[in-house]
């Protein structure tokens, strides 16, 4: 088990105490979430399209640049002008929805394709944040 972080445990077995197993972390969110701060950027998800992998409609994307896409790896890119964020099937040059059913967008030569980046973490909002509001 990771000793940087508390176990939270998610049954319901009482009221004990909220400082019983306190701590301060001694780490920031920016560290545990960003490798390659220069090289990253964030985004939102929109859409349903990538629900089967944990991705949720307005989920933040933390996406970075410097990470060598690899097969079977979320990724944002732009497709033919369109900003996408799927899964790369890089041995049947195809982008994967998911849930699975949904057709893969396969990728020919005569494509506009460029990887921005792959999505290395993801954070959903339980709440919404008032950063975030229109």
């Amino acid at each position: 088990m990771n000793k940087l972080l508390t176990p939270i445990h998610c049954g319901i077995t009482g009221f004990g105490s909220p400082a019983a197993e306190y701590r301060q972390l001694p780490l920031s969110l920016d560290e545990l979430l960003i490798e390659h701060p220069s090289a990253t950027f964030l985004g939102y998800a929109a859409g349903q399209s990538m629900q089967g992998v944990g991705i949720f409609d307005g989920d933040i994307l933390i996406v970075d640049r410097h990470v060598t896409a690899q097969n079977g790896d979320i990724v944002v890119a732009i497709l033919n002008g369109e900003f996408i964020c799927k899964t790369i099937d890089t041995d049947n040059h195809a982008l994967l929805s998911n849930p699975v059913e949904d057709e893969p967008c396969k990728i020919h030569e005569f494509d506009d394709f460029v990887i921005e980046g792959v999505v290395v973490r993801s954070i959903r909002y339980h709440r919404p944040s008032p950063l975030l509001s229109n």
